[in-house]
């Protein structure tokens, strides 16, 4: 129902006054000493991000999609305007009154004045902790607040929590919050739609710009999930709860304008097919692996030529798994795109020097970029393995894990997707030496750690970490390097699997809570090595230069 004029204006007060909360609240003191000391932050923690263009060779395309990437380039660059909305909706207050440079360009890396890779800690003077809510809710309310309310929408995925003009809070769906961004969107996804050549890419674009209008994206996954020929895709849309840490349930926009790398995503065809026997082998209680997995998915290699929202901020994504429709995904499975591109910036300017500073000089020669990709790609693919069904009438996984839910499903990727890798070469369907592999593993789980223990892939790499340091799975020199137990290292994976899909499969909040507190922690020791990295000016993660410019469109 279509809110009439007194219900619109009584929204658009509780929202000013949301906002000027906020700004009160947030408000920068630029002048104090504290001003200083945090510039000075900046200046030390802007080198973390290594400077990318984000290319592709263009001239694998028809005439028809070089004339689509501008407009789905248009159409992310909205996505990017709606995710700041979400995560810091005070963006240009902000930036109007921080003068410096280096600052302003650190807030909008961090789309915010938090730093995300260092458990978001504040780096502009007057500005307070990071509100669990971000944007979707009201300023200073409590989980509690929420749970004893009766708003409709609660728990829902595409809609902002505001208070009306009496203090009451209600559900206001985002394709009316954010309509003028989303009209505009699913306008250039239209025009796009007309270029397309492709019958399954026009049906996803026409499905998908319809859904932005009406937030229902069932139609518009599974004919994404359809498309077997297309040259381009696009991810766009409100997908991932990471940035809700109040309830985790409402998703962020974001976009990625892709090329397929059709001959890297023929090699990758065959392994979906073998999930179901994949899944029969885990190292579980049956009642934990009695699902079946879906095995109509598309498993692809992609060049990223844009990022926008969500997948942009902070630690940028190298791989993608969706939809993330429990259904949808026991229906139909889910597509993994491995995004090469980006993957290869990370592994040559972030994790190639990380081993070779922490890594032991024996095993240094096992860092091998096929094994990284591989073990980015199986953890993708080990998203569909496992269960998505509480065995004790919890309902979904996600649900009954609630804001716990997130960072575990991440570990048990990380370390389904290593015992998948394991599985294949022992079938000969995987080519190398298990010694790469897991030498990679070891040194990938290095790299993500230093995202720090706000983000779910941080916390998922900790408590691997710390996990299989305890099993004795790799030792540390008195130099400060690791050296991985090969024998240790797959009987740590299999302890580690069992605990994960237990965890999962009974919905065990209480035990998922015990265990990142337990274990999704940086000690000292590793602090003191990741610190060395930092001295030494090898770069977290990387930020982009992109557009069609940068495309030479």
């Amino acid at each position: 129902m279509k809110p009439n004029f007194k219900s619109a204006l009584i929204l658009g007060l509780s929202l000013t006054a949301v906002l000027s909360a906020c700004n009160r609240s947030n408000k920068p003191n630029t002048s104090s000493k504290e001003s200083d000391s945090l510039q000075a932050y900046v200046a030390e923690r802007l080198p973390i991000y290594e400077k990318v263009k984000l290319t592709t060779d263009l001239q694998m395309l028809s005439a028809s999609e070089r004339q689509m990437i501008p407009l789905l380039i248009e159409a992310a660059k909205i996505m990017d305007e709606l995710f700041w909305k979400q995560a810091y909706p005070q963006r240009d207050s902000l930036l109007a009154v921080v003068e410096d440079e280096k600052t302003r360009e650190f807030i909008n890396i961090n789309y915010g004045p938090w730093d995300r890779l260092n458990g978001d800690k504040p780096f502009v003077a007057g500005v307070g902790p990071k509100p669990e809510g971000a944007g979707f809710y009201p300023a200073g309310v409590t989980r509690e607040e929420l749970e004893k309310s009766d708003i409709k929408d609660k728990n829902g995925q595409y809609s902002v929590i505001s208070r009306n003009a009496s203090g009451k809070l209600e559900a206001v769906p985002y394709q009316e919050f954010y309509k003028d961004g989303l009209q505009k969107a699913s306008g250039l996804l239209k025009k796009a739609a007309e270029l397309a050549e492709d019958a399954g890419l026009k049906k996803y674009l026409n499905l998908r710009a319809d859904a932005l209008l009406s937030s229902n994206y069932t139609a518009s996954d599974y004919a994404w999930m359809d498309m077997k020929n297309n040259g381009i895709d696009m991810i766009i849309g409100p997908i991932e709860n990471y940035e809700d840490k109040l309830l985790s349930t409402r998703t962020s926009f974001e976009a990625y304008v892709l090329v397929k790398d059709k001959e890297w995503s023929k090699r990758l065809e065959k392994y979906v097919a073998m999930l179901p026997e994949l899944q029969k082998g885990l190292p579980v209680d049956q009642k934990y692996k009695s699902e079946t997995p879906g095995t109509d998915s598309e498993l692809n290699a992609y060049d990223v030529v844009y990022y926008a929202g969500d997948c942009n901020a902070g630690s940028k994504t190298i791989a993608v798994n969706l939809p993330n429709d429990e259904e949808i995904q026991q229906k139909k499975g889910t597509r993994r795109s491995q995004l090469k591109n980006a993957m290869q910036a990370k592994f040559d300017k972030i994790l190639v020097p990380i081993a070779g500073e922490l890594i032991d000089k024996d095993q240094q020669q096992h860092i091998k970029f096929d094994a990284f990709f591989s073990n980015v790609m199986f953890h993708e693919v080990a998203h569909g393995l496992g269960i998505k069904s509480t065995v004790n009438g919890k309902g979904y996984v996600r649900a009954a894990l609630q804001e716990q839910g997130s960072w575990l499903e991440e570990g048990k990727a990380d370390i389904l997707g290593l015992y998948m890798v394991t599985e294949l070469l022992k079938k000969g369907e995987v080519k190398g030496d298990l010694k790469d592999f897991y030498t990679t593993f070891m040194a990938g789980i290095l790299r993500s750690v230093r995202f720090g223990t706000a983000s779910a892939h941080g916390k998922a790499n900790m408590q691997c970490f710390n996990f299989f340091q305890e099993k004795g799975a790799f030792e540390r020199s008195n130099k400060g390097t690791y050296k991985v137990n090969y024998e240790k290292f797959g009987a740590a994976m299999n302890a580690l699997t069992r605990e994960i899909l237990t965890l999962q499969g009974n919905g065990d909040k209480a035990g998922v809570e015990k265990l990142q507190n337990e274990k999704a922690v940086i000690g000292a020791e590793l602090k003191k090595d990741l610190d060395r990295l930092g001295k030494k000016g090898i770069p977290v993660d990387i930020v982009f230069e992109q557009g069609v410019e940068v495309l030479g469109l």
